[in-house]
C-alpha cells in the first residue's frame, strides 16, 4: 500500500496500477473520506475491495464545506491510525493531500446541484453541498474511478452526488453502502467522538425513532407522513438533551417532502431522516422505510 500526497504522483501510481494488472479496463474503486476512520469507513473500503481492481482512499478535511461556525479546526484527525485501517482492509493507494495541494489558488469554480441542497441538512448548513460536490467532483477528475463508494448514513450526500453524476455524464457508477451502527443502535460517526457519555446515552433516541416510525408503519396500512413527523418528533423529545434540527419523512432520491395526508405503506421509496444536536454535537441518522405486511390484529 502507497500513501500518496500529491495529484501528480497519485495520477502516476494508479497508472502503473493499471499496468501491472495488464488491463487497461481495470476497475479503480474510489473511497472519500475526512479521515478518522471507523467500522463504517471499513465497510466502505471492504465493499470497494470486492468491486474493483485498485481501491484509492482518500482522507481530505474539506474545508469549503464547513461553514464560518462548524468544528474544521478540530474536526477529529489520527492519520497514522487511519493509514493501518486502510492497509488492513487491504486499501491499495492511500490519498492524503494538503490543502494547498487540493486548492493551490483562491478556488473560482464550484458544482451546485440545486433543488436537492435546499433540504434537509442544506437548510441548516448553507453552501455545505456545494463545497461537497465541488471536492468529490475534483476527486472523480484526479482518480477517474468507475466506482465510487459512499455510505447512506449521509443519504442526502448520495442522492446529490448521484445528481451530479447523472446531469455532468460523468463516467462513475455511485456504490451506496449500507449504514453502520454500534450494537445499541448508534449509528457509527467521527463526530461520535464529541459525546459526553450522557449524550451519547441520550443518542440512542435516533434509532429508536426511527424504529418506531417503521413499527408504526407495519401495524397500519392508514400511517400517513403526517403520523411518521410526529413519532419521529415525540420518540426524540424523550430525551431532554435532543434539541432536533429537522425530523422529516421524504421520498428518495428526490427528496421531495410527503404531504401530510399521503399513506405511506407499501411503498421503499421513502426516506426517514434525522438531525438532532446533543450539546454541541450535530447528529444525523436515517432509514428507508421498509414494505411490510400489516400485521393482523385478530
Amino acid at each position: 500500500m502507497k500513501v500518496i500526497r500529491t495529484i501528480t504522483e497519485l495520477r502516476q501510481e494508479i497508472g502503473l496500477k493499471r499496468q501491472a494488472t495488464q488491463s487497461r479496463e481495470s476497475i479503480v474503486g474510489l473511497v472519500p473520506t475526512m479521515g478518522y476512520l471507523h467500522e463504517g469507513h471499513a465497510s466502505l473500503m471492504h465493499a470497494a475491495k470486492q468491486q474493483s481492481d485498485i481501491v484509492v482512499l482518500s482522507i481530505f478535511v474539506n474545508p469549503i464545506q464547513f461553514g464560518p461556525n462548524e468544528d474544521f479546526d478540530s474536526y477529529p484527525r489520527d492519520e497514522a491510525r487511519d493509514v493501518e485501517t486502510a492497509r488492513a482492509q487491504g486499501v491499495d493507494i492511500v490519498f492524503i493531500p494538503s490543502v494547498e495541494e487540493m486548492y493551490p489558488q483562491q478556488t473560482q469554480t464550484t458544482v451546485s446541484v440545486s433543488s436537492l441542497t435546499d433540504r434537509l441538512c442544506g437548510a441548516s448548513r448553507p453552501g455545505h453541498f456545494d463545497g461537497v460536490t465541488t471536492v468529490v467532483s475534483k476527486l472523480f477528475n484526479i482518480v477517474q474511478p468507475q466506482r465510487a463508494f459512499f455510505g447512506m448514513k449521509d443519504a442526502q450526500q448520495v442522492a446529490v452526488i448521484q445528481q451530479m453524476v447523472n446531469d455532468l455524464n460523468m463516467p462513475v457508477e455511485i456504490v451506496p453502502c449500507p449504514i453502520v451502527r454500534e450494537q445499541d443502535g448508534l449509528a457509527l460517526s467521527s463526530r461520535n467522538v464529541y459525546l459526553s457519555a450522557e449524550d451519547r446515552q441520550e443518542a440512542l433516541v435516533l434509532s429508536k425513532a426511527l424504529r418506531a416510525a417503521q413499527e408504526a408503519v407495519d401495524i397500519s396500512a392508514d400511517t400517513t407522513a403526517a403520523d411518521i413527523r410526529r413519532i419521529l418528533r415525540e420518540n426524540i423529545g424523550r430525551s431532554s438533551r435532543a434539541v432536533i434540527d429537522y425530523a422529516e419523512i421524504q421520498a428518495f432520491p428526490s427528496l421531495e417532502p410527503l404531504a401530510d395526508q399521503e399513506k405511506v405503506h407499501g411503498r421503499d421509496d421513502i426516506l426517514m431522516a434525522l438531525a438532532v444536536k446533543f450539546g454541541k454535537t450535530r447528529l444525523i441518522d436515517n432509514t428507508r422505510l421498509q414494505r411490510a405486511e400489516v400485521l393482523s390484529h385478530v
